[in-house]
């Protein structure tokens, strides 16, 4: 993970351009303290510190006013015999630093070939303007030789500063490339795994509804409660591949392999259909309810819809026959069901469970701010319970 630079504090530039200038102004107090000399300091000192403050927006600018100016102000001095500081040439070095740091290779070397002919240009007007004494040669030379070495430092911080975002752009497009693969590996699963489904309980959910028509065809043979059942299993199968089909349509991204019509999420008020179903499959269920369940919030009323019909689900396959008590007290948008089943009246043979399906139980309630509660009973039964306060005690807005 890459991380960002630092914004840079406001006061940074002005205390830089003062640190570039102060050395000018101490040092002038022991080369030449006259009024001329300090007027052409002062001149030298403005520009050179408004050029250190637009050095990054425009060093080349700032860096040929600055020198220009410098070279004025030391030509009208020498032809009026006034000296100012060696140190004088200081912000050179900070403007020439910013050329290096902030321009492109050819233009910081074209400022210092630039600068270099202007040092020059001003050397011959100087011996143009001046008497002898104060005609400047190898000394200006000498004086200005190390500044350049501030364009190839800021030349090196650059091409560093350039690495590092380098390196930043390759991680992140990396981290891109990372994640892209990772989705793409994702969406390749949940296209196998939607294939399997397809070809393994598509096939068995459709076996399932052939022999319970072929069943229906013959109900003249079977009893009434025989009929009934068969109806009811017939239903159950195609209300199963219809909700399968919407399944694989999520898991290959919205493109089911048949255009199934999607239905809306179950609510509150189909639980005594799902009772009804219950009651053909062979277990007795009674639903009592307290409270209006058109209050709760529709996240609420799925959670209860699917915690009801888990609960008769694990009861036909692990008590079938046995009597289940559904109650649900219901007080706003708050609600806390109960779903208790009695023992098997029949000898069962205990059928194995991986316990997803109460874990699924359990994230559906704890995502609402919920408690859950699944457990065996002291008359051999099971007892599972799930509450959700209302919505402001879990700080959601529903």
């Amino acid at each position: 993970m890459t991380s960002l630079p630092l914004p840079r504090p406001h006061f940074i530039d002005p205390l830089i351009a003062l640190a570039a200038v102060a050395p000018a102004l101490l040092d002038q107090v022991t080369t030449d303290t006259s009024r001329q000399a300090w007027t052409a300091l002062a001149v030298h000192s403005v520009v050179a510190a408004g050029g250190l403050l637009v050095r990054r927006r425009l060093p080349l600018t700032g860096f040929a006013v600055m020198l220009t100016t410098l070279a004025v102000v030391e030509i009208w001095c020498a032809a009026h015999e006034v000296q100012l500081g060696n140190l004088a040439v200081l912000p050179l070095a900070f403007s020439l630093y910013a050329v290096g740091a902030y321009c492109s290779l050819p233009r910081a070397l074209a400022g210092v070939c630039g600068g270099t002919i202007l040092v020059c240009l001003g050397v011959m007007v100087n011996h143009a303007t001046a008497t002898t004494d104060w005609r400047g040669g190898s000394d200006v030379f000498a004086t200005v030789a190390p500044v350049p070495v501030a364009c190839a430092l800021g030349i090196v911080v650059q091409s560093h500063r350039l690495t590092l975002e380098a390196v930043r752009a390759r991680a992140a497009d990396a981290q891109r490339e990372h994640a892209l693969l990772a989705e793409r590996a994702a969406a390749a699963e949940r296209v196998r795994i939607a294939r399997d489904m397809h070809d393994v309980v598509a096939h068995s959910l459709t076996l399932l509804v052939v022999h319970a028509e072929t069943m229906r065809a013959r109900s003249a043979d079977l009893p009434p409660w025989a009929s009934r059942q068969v109806d009811a299993l017939a239903a159950a199968g195609r209300q199963a591949t219809v909700e399968m089909r919407e399944l694989l349509g999520v898991l290959r991204n919205g493109t089911p392999p048949e255009r199934a019509p999607l239905s809306p999420a179950p609510s509150f008020a189909e639980l005594p259909e799902l009772v009804r179903s219950a009651r053909q499959a062979g277990n007795p269920v009674r639903l009592e309810v307290h409270g209006d369940p058109a209050t709760l919030p529709k996240p609420v009323q799925l959670m209860c819809y699917r915690i009801v019909q888990e609960t008769l689900a694990n009861a036909r396959r692990h008590a079938p026959g046995a009597a289940v008590t559904i109650g649900a007290t219901v007080a706003g948008s708050a609600v806390r069901v109960a779903v208790h089943s009695e023992p098997s009246p029949y000898d069962v043979v205990p059928v194995p469970g991986a316990g997803t399906g109460l874990e699924g139980m359990r994230e559906r309630v704890t995502a609402l701010g919920g408690e859950f509660t699944a457990g065996g009973t002291e008359d051999g039964g099971f007892l599972v319970t799930a509450s959700v306060p209302p919505a402001q005690d879990t700080g959601r807005t529903w």
